[in-house]
């Protein structure tokens, strides 16, 4: 009975929740006020076009797309890639150190103490800072960043039910026999979580809450509330949908890929974009509480919201189903940010990356910027939304795949057991990436033109592999 209860909470909330938009306020930072508290929301395997309010009429995501309403979304933020499979750890190590790909710590799996982590230095700045949810970069670095925390969970991935969890443990130890397992879905766990921090932090310092689901990374397992309102037959299959990818790029027996059996048929892709959109809007409901509790608290007027992804996911586009891939729908993420002196109902085409996110919460909270961050600030784009911070984005997967995205075009280069393939991709005309135009006559200036870029980008980012070498010189 309690479970229904609370699915009916979250269902009702969905109809009727009316999250009351930011009033402006003056930057805190930096004038001797008071500093802005920092909301974090990190979702996990959330794909870039999963938000209503971006152009998906397919999904429901209410408090998703109030915060779209309430802020700016910056609709080409991407991930740099992955040298292993499990492309989540380099991605939260680069988000939380603010380095780039191959200068990482064990592919990321953990953030040395030369690296200061986002929250350590927002904690060094004077901030209370708390974490709940996924932590996937190691527990001595989760110790050093986090002043207060609960539920948080060390790993990859887990039975959304049956999630094993630690209390916040002062001496940073964790042993594994203090975990217990969470007795609720995860979305739910981490948002009880941070809804009772918000509502019993008492402090004068400021707060940075960083609110890490494991949603909605498989097993896709939403309550059926959230199930019943995606009949498969009734969504679309996405129209870069394929039963197999074209040719071998490396990764295809990976685990991910194995979620749905081979050759991928039409109605097993439903099947898998449903289970997909149900686990996001049931997430989204959760969200909703957090931002509910956050309005309750009066403190919305002063907190700047990040609401971001780790990756994205195919779901059957490209006859993929995993990230372990270069295309659209795997390195681009959702980024939304709303808060005092953030436009609102605003969207801003840079390219940047998920690591930008620190330098420009470190400038916004007045805490100064470590000199191992390699991002850049987004925070120019906030009054310019037409400026541009990088003139391209530079993609890597494992020892296999190698992109560049500059203005409308994307590269991509493939070596897999010395066989090479190249794909070229005009995005403006071909948003699906279906239109391959590297072997175009017109384009054989452009492909090289761009794979220079490439070239130039791997040397400067300190790239192990070389595009000159038959098997790229890599590491494998």
């Amino acid at each position: 009975m309690k479970r229904c209860y609370v699915l009916s909470i979250a269902i009702t909330f969905i109809a009727s929740q009316t999250f009351v938009g930011h009033v402006s306020a003056a930057d805190k930072g930096n004038n001797g006020k008071k500093k802005p508290n920092i909301l974090f929301l990190f979702t996990d395997d959330q794909r870039f076009d999963t938000i209503h309010a971006l152009n998906n009429p397919d999904i429901k995501t209410p408090n998703m797309d109030r915060l779209a309403r309430n802020g700016i979304t910056f609709t080409h933020a991407h991930i740099m890639g992955s040298m292993r499979p499990a492309v989540c750890v380099p991605s939260r190590a680069m988000l939380m150190s603010g380095k780039t790909l191959f200068h990482l710590t064990n592919t990321g799996q953990e953030i040395p103490p030369t690296d200061p982590t986002l929250p350590e230095v927002l904690k060094n700045a004077g901030y209370a800072t708390f974490g709940t949810g996924k932590w996937h970069n190691g527990r001595a670095s989760f110790a050093r960043s986090f002043t207060h925390g609960s539920q948080i969970f060390f790993g990859g991935m887990s039975n959304h039910l049956k999630i094993p969890v630690y209390d916040f443990d002062p001496t940073g130890r964790y042993p594994l026999k203090n975990a217990s397992i969470g007795k609720t879905f995860s979305s739910e766990l981490f948002s009880d979580a941070a809804i009772d921090f918000i509502k019993t932090y008492r402090g004068n310092k400021p707060f940075f809450a960083f609110v890490s689901y494991t949603a909605p990374h498989d097993p896709r397992m939403a309550p059926k509330a959230y199930t019943d309102m995606y009949p498969p037959e009734r969504l679309e299959v996405p129209k870069n949908f394929m039963p197999e990818h074209p040719f071998d790029n490396g990764e295809l027996m990976i685990r991910d890929e194995k979620l749905a059996p081979f050759p991928r048929t039409r109605e097993v892709v439903r099947e898998h974009i449903a289970a997909y959109y149900a686990m996001i809007t049931h997430l989204d409901a959760h969200i909703g509480r957090v931002l509910q509790a956050l309005e309750d608290s009066g403190q919305t007027d002063n907190t700047i919201i990040v609401f971001a992804g780790d990756n994205g996911l195919a779901v059957g586009q490209h006859g993929l189903m995993g990230k372990q891939n270069l295309y659209e729908h795997s390195v681009r993420v959702p980024l939304i940010v709303t808060g005092p002196n953030i436009p609102q109902t605003k969207k801003s085409d840079a390219l940047c990356y998920l690591p930008d996110i620190y330098p420009t919460l470190c400038e916004l909270a007045g805490a100064p910027v470590p000199q191992t961050v390699e991002g850049k600030s987004l925070k120019p784009l906030l009054a310019d939304q037409k400026a541009q911070i990088r003139d391209d984005v530079f993609y890597a997967y494992m020892h296999v795949q190698r992109g560049l995205r500059a203005d409308r075009w994307k590269l991509v280069l493939y070596n897999v057991n010395g066989e090479k393939t190249t794909q070229l991709f005009d995005l403006q005309n071909d948003r699906w990436e279906l239109n391959n135009l590297a072997h175009d006559p017109a384009q054989a200036k452009r492909v090289q033109e761009m794979t220079n870029r490439l070239e130039t980008q791997m040397r400067e980012l300190n790239d192990p592999c070389d595009l000159n070498k038959p098997d790229w010189g890599c590491v494998h």
